[in-house]
């Protein structure tokens, strides 16, 4: 017990300053692909049920492509190939060649593949809200977004929020993906640990735990804001006669 402790010790020659260096940057760059996430979650919902025939399309082509590839191959894609294209274009106008955050890049690049997952489940959610409602407020004159703001988005959120507290979870083991391109997060700093001192059980039971943790917090502060979300909803019925 001693030695487990003194191996998950906060200061050297402990591991777990380090551990938790690392974890608040994969939580940084899970909170950061999340929000860029909703943002083109809900550009694209919108684009796909009310935009014309091209954008429809062109949105298909997204949520299709990103959800049927591997999201390891997509993160070295566009961590790479983005990368790559940038620095090219700022060659061509003779700029000098730049070296984007680990950071940046790696919330850019999840937040791309959260924004695909979130366009399917921001769009059944807004295409679930009563239309009768929608109907109903534009009888009364009130303009289009007015109508967004006070009816469809509160309404949708309820609906969405099971989907977007699967899609969060999603992003926090995903920044675990980020180790394949060297950036120092829970997983890598967990491996660099476990292979350092050799103590693998000790170390990968540990990250194991720290997902844990996050799981259920996150899991409770969903729940407590869909039944916010919710609280004007009439009581669901629990049972038969």
């Amino acid at each position: 017990m001693e030695s487990t402790l003194g191996l998950l010790a906060l200061s050297p020659p402990g591991w777990g300053g380090t551990l938790l260096i690392a974890l608040w940057a994969s939580i940084r760059i899970a909170v950061g692909a999340f929000g860029i996430g909703l943002v083109i979650g809900l550009a694209g919902a919108y684009g796909k049920i009310y935009g014309g025939p091209v954008l429809r399309d062109c949105l298909s082509v997204y949520t299709t492509m990103v959800r049927a590839l591997p999201e390891l191959i997509l993160i070295l894609l566009l961590y790479f190939g983005l990368t790559d294209l940038l620095n090219r274009a700022l060659m061509a106008l003779d700029f000098g060649r730049i070296q984007i955050s680990g950071v940046v890049a790696g919330i850019i690049v999840l937040g791309v593949v959260q924004g695909a997952y979130a366009t399917e489940i921001l769009r059944g959610a807004i295409l679930a809200v009563p239309p009768g409602q929608i109907e109903a407020a534009k009888a009364m004159g009130m303009p289009a977004r007015k109508v967004a703001s006070r009816i469809t988005l509160p309404t949708m959120l309820g609906l969405a929020l099971p989907g977007l507290s699967n899609l969060w979870l999603i992003a926090t083991k995903d920044t675990a993906l980020m180790a394949i391109v060297g950036f120092n997060e829970l997983t890598l700093a967990t491996r660099q640990a476990a292979n350092t001192t050799k103590a693998f059980f000790t170390f990968f039971i540990a990250a194991g735990l720290i997902y844990l943790v996050i799981t259920l917090i996150s899991t409770w502060g969903f729940a407590r804001l869909e039944r916010w979300a919710r609280r004007g909803d009439p009581p669901r019925q629990t049972g038969g006669r």
